[in-house]
């Protein structure tokens, strides 16, 4: 459910609501035919955004080009500097007690 709601989603569809109301008595032109092929593009990104979330809160396998990647290799390296941090604090520790 959480992922129904997310912003790009609910924007990208209220966006397909008002371009449709714009277009439903006018006639086709290449504009509107550009403008809903705009549409689809901005509803698949927001979709590929939510796919992404959810991948990455999972723990499964994020691709490289996604915003969520970054988030995840910025968290493994706090992880790896605190654990190293840990890791010499405790041998300094050690050291300290000799």
């Amino acid at each position: 459910m959480r992922y129904l709601f997310s912003t790009g989603l609910v924007a990208a569809i209220s966006a397909g609501v008002q371009l449709l109301r714009g277009t439903r008595d006018e006639p086709i032109t290449w504009r509107s035919v550009i403008s809903w092929l705009s549409w689809g593009i901005t509803l698949a990104l927001a979709i590929g955004a939510v796919v992404d979330m959810r991948r990455e809160r999972r723990g499964d396998h994020v691709d490289a080009d996604s915003p969520q990647s970054v988030k995840k290799a910025k968290k493994a390296q706090r992880l790896q500097f605190r654990s190293q941090k840990a890791l010499s604090d405790a041998q300094g520790h050690a050291k300290d007690r000799r």
